[in-house]
């Protein structure tokens, strides 16, 4: 498939659909949650879009929004492309947004209709949504309430059957597809427009990736991180291009037990899993002994030579080979046996994290975007993982740095602009460039590589601009370390939260910093810290919806007790 010459999200689905049409019954969308039916099959979900579409043009002008709020399932695929269809907008939102989000993206963007998967979803929403706004639900609420599965059921009483492959032939590249809002780390959530063609140009420039990937076997993914998020959505029709099998993930607490499941090739998550990730096997090879941990220890030091293209001796490539047999190949099997590569978005990944997941026979590829960029500019290429990078730029777009530093991408995948905002959309894009806000050079094999965050910097009494995530991501790689916040703005040293599970682990915790103290300069050093008990969460309104920190929210909690270790 030429996705150049692909004018839809909605033409991509129907032209895979066309290509696998003689195994129709080919099975395609599942939801690991317990009882659910079997797979749905690509037909099935080709009738029930086919149906939910021309159900949806009826209520539907060309542009109009509409809300999707729904944990990933099958329905959410199927609504955000008969959405589409029918000429309409998606506007996914996450199911962990705060109220005061919902209030403000509804008044913002005006949905024509409502789509939420059940009763507990509708009523986050129901005093923000006017009688004008029609209401449709995937999971049976009421009688006031539209039922999908309703509609399906009627449309194939009056016809005998769904089939009748109808696809909207008037959507074109640059028209709106979805309208994304960014969580923000601080103030309102801005709503990202993008275009068709933009998705279908990260699908394409990802195509170079995933077909070393894929070769000989059938694509599996598992989908945990929401679909709500640029990432994961753009995910969903690079799943489509390839014809692949798609599992919904429970819940991120029983992943690994879906993994096993599910058997999935390729999984995308976004930093924060990989850094849960590394802390349970460090902790888990840390109570090995004798030659178990001996043959630990070389499977970690052979593997991180490998990955740095350093040459084995006939030694250490017996050594690793037993590695090969005896640790990685079970690390394998415990994420379902068929794992071709872990993707990592979303945000930084820490350089030993990756390391360690390539050692121990997890081939992890960092990638870099934003959601303004549809999402993905660039990512490790299979093969060719440089872990202090973010790989090579798509072939879809172009990269360019500023005399500043700054990151900036010109092409298709380029955002129409903010929703309602012409003067925030004039900051970001100039001449058509988008000015990413990272700081960044291009390597001498053409990789690009993230060095700092141009707004999220602590700029000391001395003047010196500190990256508080880089410490934080290092704080982090203590096992007794959940998360941390480095604060120190306008001061004349850094200082730290540092959330652990009891009082206990001071000590411990004063030591390993004091070693950490030794590896930075001396404006990066965190010369004092609190610990706190109570975790950063979505619900308590410390992390976004992507579990990146909200540092404004974190600062009004906690302020009185940072300024108090000066």
């Amino acid at each position: 498939m030429q996705l150049s010459k692909i004018n839809s999200l909605v033409e991509l689905f129907f032209t895979k659909y066309e290509e696998i049409k003689s195994v129709a019954d080919k099975p395609f969308l599942k939801w690991l949650k317990e009882n659910e039916k079997d797979f749905l099959t690509w037909q099935q979900v080709a009738s029930k879009i086919r149906i939910l579409s021309e159900y949806l043009k009826k209520n539907l002008a060309y542009g109009d929004r509409c809300i999707l709020l729904s944990e990933n399932r099958p329905e959410w695929l199927i609504s955000d492309i008969s959405i589409m269809n029918a000429g309409g907008v998606t506007v996914p939102l996450f199911t962990t947004y705060s109220e005061k989000d919902y209030e403000y993206i509804i008044n913002d963007c005006k949905p024509k209709i409502c789509i939420v998967s059940n009763e507990t979803q509708l009523k986050k929403i129901q005093k923000f949504i006017s009688d004008e706004i029609k209401v449709l639900s995937i999971e049976k609420i009421n009688e006031r309430v539209e039922n999908i599965e309703n509609i399906f059921d009627e449309y194939l009483k009056k016809k005998k059957s769904g089939t009748d492959l109808i696809f909207n032939q008037d959507l074109e590249r640059k028209d709106l597809a979805c309208i994304i809002y960014t969580s923000g780390t601080t103030g309102n959530p801005k709503g990202v427009m993008l275009s068709h063609g933009g998705i279908l140009s990260n699908c394409e420039g990802a195509q170079e990736i995933l077909n070393q990937l894929v070769q000989n076997s059938e694509p599996t993914f598992l989908t945990w991180l929401p679909l709500s998020h640029s990432y994961e959505h753009a995910v969903q029709f690079v799943q489509i291009s390839l014809g692949a099998k798609i599992y919904y993930a429970e819940s991120l607490e029983k992943l690994l037990s879906n993994m096993s499941i599910a058997k999935p090739t390729i999984m995308t998550a976004v930093p924060r899993f990989y850094q849960n990730l590394y802390s349970k096997i460090s902790m888990n090879f840390s109570k090995q002994k004798g030659f178990k941990k001996k043959l630990i220890l070389s499977t970690i030091s052979l593997g991180t030579k490998k990955l740095n293209i350093e040459n084995l001796t006939l030694k250490e490539k017996l050594i690793n080979f037993l590695c090969e047999k005896l640790v990685r190949k079970k690390i394998k099997n415990q994420f379902g046996g068929e794992l071709k590569a872990f993707v990592s978005g979303g945000g930084a990944l820490d350089q030993k994290i990756g390391e360690f997941l390539n050692a121990i026979g997890l081939p992890t590829l960092q990638g870099y975007g934003l959601t303004e960029a549809s999402p993905v500019v660039s990512c490790n290429i299979p093969g060719k993982i440089r872990i202090d990078t973010v790989g090579p730029p798509f072939k879809t777009n172009q990269i360019n740095i500023a005399e500043d530093g700054e990151i900036l991408v010109k092409g298709e995948n380029v955002m129409l602009g903010y929703w309602n905002m012409e003067k925030e959309t004039a900051d970001v894009i100039k001449n058509g460039w988008l000015h990413t806000g990272d700081i960044g050079e291009i390597t001498e094999d053409g990789n690009l590589k993230i060095t700092d965050r141009k707004k999220e910097i602590i700029v000391s009494l001395g003047g010196d601009n500190i990256s508080p995530s880089k410490i934080e991501n290092l704080l982090c790689l203590n096992e007794k370390i959940k998360q941390s916040f480095v604060y120190g703005d306008k001061k004349t040293y850094l200082v730290a939260l540092i959330v652990s599970e009891s009082n206990e682990n001071k000590k411990e915790i004063e030591i390993f910093l004091e070693n950490l103290n030794k590896t930075l300069s001396l404006v990066e050093k965190v010369k004092k810290f609190k610990l706190i008990k109570e975790e950063f969460t979505i619900k308590n309104g410390m992390l976004t919806p992507t579990l990146k920190l909200k540092r404004k929210n974190i600062l009004e909690k906690y302020k009185d007790d940072l300024e108090k270790l000066y």
